[in-house]
């Protein structure tokens, strides 16, 4: 065994290492990737085999930023040392790897594009619009067993709160999926009976009894049933629950059903609602339970969604007095509405992707928020100009609808309902007061409100903070 090692200032063993520093300064940096010699008389690189081998593999050496990426790229294309001295006349891999990336320019392409993870499902988003507007099929079927002119109040009241309490209960339902599908379906069971027994109960103290109380029972039940398959994503089941309400109606041209199947096919349309509600709510259950039945968020939170359903529902009301046909189509256009929703996050994340600064992303927001909100009014113009209604009013109503609804997406919830619900405020009242025309009211009030909702979308989404 060697003795102890001497630590002290000037020890042998600091010159050894002197003398091995002194070494290495002095020699330069091996460079592996550099060409070595080869031994004498072998011949020098095939030029010709290295251009063709460069000719192959450009599309790979040129984004190559080091010869060591393309030493890793010949190792896996299995060139064995052998190969590399007897084909390229290189005496080994790192010195091929070199040449290589020397005789291929240097190429960065640009990287795949994302899947869009916005991309909208077309059909779904056309038939959920259509679904909207199928039930309005039922009082074509059974307006002459209760006389909706004079017992209209019922089901406009019942319609009102029935669409304010399904904005609440829906978004609350989307909030409790983030724990399970267990935990959505548990919420809508629970909060669907209550709002339609609620609706019920006003529209018929509104309707003053009789048969226009069963009316409002209907619509309250199927208002309800149906929010439930919609949150839950299964529009072709109500679809097809609604086949019987919608073979009533196609006949009603050319034949009279009389009073028991003009009464007995929107009921039996109504069962199978319940039934498919029963069956989706029963698949929703067999779902695993979340811990501790997850994170249950305070009911305030929906509050705002509420406000902004009875707003719209107003707003809605007041256009419909006047051009019901124009309301008719504002509701088949929530499907439209809804895949351009889709489409303007998917746009703002590619503006996301191509700005370079802030104000840069402001405007390309600005530019996507304006293509998605013309293309939106341009589809509901020919409608307004077809059934004669005033543009002015519904476009307006559209336009402030649909920017709410945008800001909502983003979980941008109190500005959007406060303005519907002051624009609803103010147009109710000037209409009930007599002093204006129902249209006036109503294009004076979305006038102000439609600027004032894009001017709230353009500084809450144009940060690109809000598209991360």
């Amino acid at each position: 065994m060697s003795g102890p090692m001497s630590l002290e200032p000037g020890a042998a063993h600091q010159d050894t290492l002197a003398l091995r520093l002194a070494d290495t300064a002095a020699r330069p940096p091996r460079r592996p990737w550099a060409e070595t010699p080869l031994a004498p008389g072998r011949p020098g690189p095939d030029e010709a085999e290295v251009s063709r081998l460069a000719a192959e593999l450009a599309d790979r050496v040129g984004p190559a930023v080091h010869p060591y990426e393309v030493a890793a790229l010949l190792e896996a294309e299995g060139l064995s040392a052998e190969v590399i001295r007897e084909r390229y006349g290189h005496p080994d891999i790192f010195s091929l790897a070199a040449a290589l990336y020397e005789r291929v320019p240097r190429v960065f392409p640009e990287p795949a594009r994302a899947p869009d993870p916005w991309r909208p499902d077309t059909l779904r988003c056309l038939l959920r619009g259509v679904l909207f507007a199928l039930p309005g099929l039922a009082y074509l079927l059974t307006a002459p067993l209760w006389n909706p002119g004079r017992h209209a109040a019922g089901p406009v009241v019942a319609g009102i709160l029935s669409w304010a309490w399904g904005q609440a209960l829906g978004h609350r339902a989307y909030l409790r999926m983030v724990a399970g599908r267990r935990e959505a379906g548990r919420t809508l069971l629970v909060g669907a009976p209550l709002g339609a027994a609620a609706a019920t109960a006003a529209g018929a103290a509104a309707a003053g009894g009789g048969p226009a109380t069963w009316a409002v029972a209907a619509q309250s039940l199927y208002l309800g049933a149906a929010g439930i398959l919609l949150v839950l994503g299964r529009e072709r089941l109500l679809l097809l629950a609604l086949t019987p309400l919608i073979a009533g109606t196609a006949v009603l041209p050319w034949w009279e059903p009389g009073p028991w199947l003009r009464a007995g096919l929107p009921a039996l349309a109504l069962l199978a609602t319940l039934a498919a509600v029963a069956r989706v709510l029963r698949d929703a259950y067999a779902a695993p339970a979340a811990p501790d039945g997850g994170a249950r968020p305070p009911l305030r939170r929906s509050l705002p969604y509420g406000l902004f359903g009875l707003a719209a529902a107003v707003l809605v009301l007041l256009e419909g007095r006047a051009e019901p046909y124009a309301v008719i189509a504002l509701t088949v256009s929530m499907g439209p509405a809804e895949w351009l929703l889709y489409r303007f996050r998917g746009l703002s994340v590619t503006a996301l992707g191509s700005a370079s600064t802030p104000a840069g992303f402001l405007l390309r927001s600005a530019g996507v928020l304006a293509l998605c909100l013309a293309g939106y009014l341009l589809l509901l113009l020919p409608v307004a100009l077809l059934t004669g209604a005033a543009p002015a009013p519904l476009l307006l109503l559209a336009a402030t609808l649909w920017t709410a609804l945008l800001l909502q997406a983003f979980g941008v919830a109190w500005p959007p309902a406060a303005v519907c619900a002051l624009a609803a405020a103010a147009a109710g009242a000037v209409t009930l007061l007599g002093r204006t025309p129902g249209p006036s009211a109503l294009t004076l009030s979305c006038g102000l409100a439609a600027p004032g909702l894009v001017a709230c979308t353009l500084r809450v989404l144009g940060r690109p903070a809000r598209h991360a």
